[in-house]
């Protein structure tokens, strides 16, 4: 997780200063009021794409509760660094191939459709559960400056990248030892973590998908860069956890396992729309002080995910 958060939040961190992202939640204020909320849930979805629990803390900033709420919940719509590289992978080995920029297309593809579904899911939920709950706008604009360097770091690794790490480390051990025990434990020569597969697999089948990526997800609750070495874990039927490496050899060992491109696809939507990691959900319990908020954040996305996930599964099948 640290790489990547490293890298995005200081240059974040450095447009905030500058003074620039006010500016961009006044531009984007028109489309959002469309879908009940306001241009600063702008801000808090593009801190999402660093990490999703760090786009819920800076929910802080919106000044409405309804809005805030909204924010929140729908935050998990976009992907976090941690499912990016899963994404890339998965899209450089089926579709893709050798073309950066056919794989730069479809993963901007499935970019925007995690900002559709906010938008969509913003206006549903502005017209339903928060229906009739005031609220308003207010932002200070203010002027270009330029950035403080040495406090903008400071600020971006103790208040944001620190701050994350130290709530996904609360529960890396404890799922640690669940992923370790799953895969470890047998029952007649099979683990625990493949029994759990084969009898997710008829379910996972109909959002065209099988058990061992469903249970994958499953551990993957601690953080999402897990998913596909539990994946390929499962697969190898190994011990431990196995770093995703040659993707050539990961394209072959998926596709003998009955990988297909709708596989592939429904794969890639699914893990853009699903419950998010616990570390989110946990920002989410302190920031809204409710479980209610806290479920909802949990049973939204993964609600859209199976249902869009079925739909295109069974219909490709129809045509494939």
């Amino acid at each position: 997780m640290n790489p990547a958060m490293a890298i995005f939040f200081p240059l974040f961190t450095l447009l905030e200063d500058s003074g620039y992202l006010p500016r961009i939640a006044f531009n984007l204020d028109k489309p959002f009021k469309k879908a009940g909320t306001c241009g600063k849930q702008a801000l808090t979805m593009c801190m999402g794409f660093g990490c999703n629990a760090a786009g819920v803390t800076g929910c802080r900033i919106i000044s409405s509760p309804r809005e805030r709420i909204i924010a929140t919940v729908t935050n998990a719509f976009v992907p976090c660094n941690g499912r990016f590289p899963a994404l890339i992978a998965i899209i450089t080995m089926f579709f893709a191939g050798a073309s950066a920029f056919s794989s730069a297309a479809m993963l901007t593809g499935v970019i925007l459709l995690g900002v559709f579904m906010t938008f969509l899911v913003s206006y549903i939920l502005s017209k339903t559960l928060l229906k009739g709950v005031p609220s308003f706008f207010s932002l200070e604009m203010p002027p270009y400056r330029k950035p403080q360097i040495g406090k903008v770091i400071v600020r971006s690794v103790f208040d944001r990248t620190l701050f994350v790490l130290a709530r996904a480390a609360a529960v890396a051990a404890p799922a640690g030892v669940i992923i370790w025990l799953a895969a470890n434990i047998q029952v007649d020569g099979v683990s625990l973590l493949n029994l759990c597969a084969d009898f997710l697999d008829p379910f996972a089948s109909l959002f065209g998908l099988d058990g061992v990526i469903l249970i994958a997800f499953i551990l993957g609750f601690p953080a999402n860069e897990i998913v596909v070495p539990i994946i390929l874990m499962a697969y190898t039927c190994s011990g431990t956890i196995t770093e995703m490496g040659d993707l050539t050899s990961i394209h072959t060992l998926l596709t003998a396992n009955g990988w297909t491109d709708i596989t592939a696809i429904s794969f890639l939507l699914f893990s853009l729309m699903h419950w998010p990691c616990s570390t989110t959900l946990l920002t989410v319990k302190k920031e809204t002080g409710t479980l209610k908020w806290t479920l909802l954040s949990a049973i939204i996305p993964t609600a859209a995910g199976f249902i869009i996930c079925f739909i295109f599964a069974n219909t490709a099948r129809i045509f494939m």
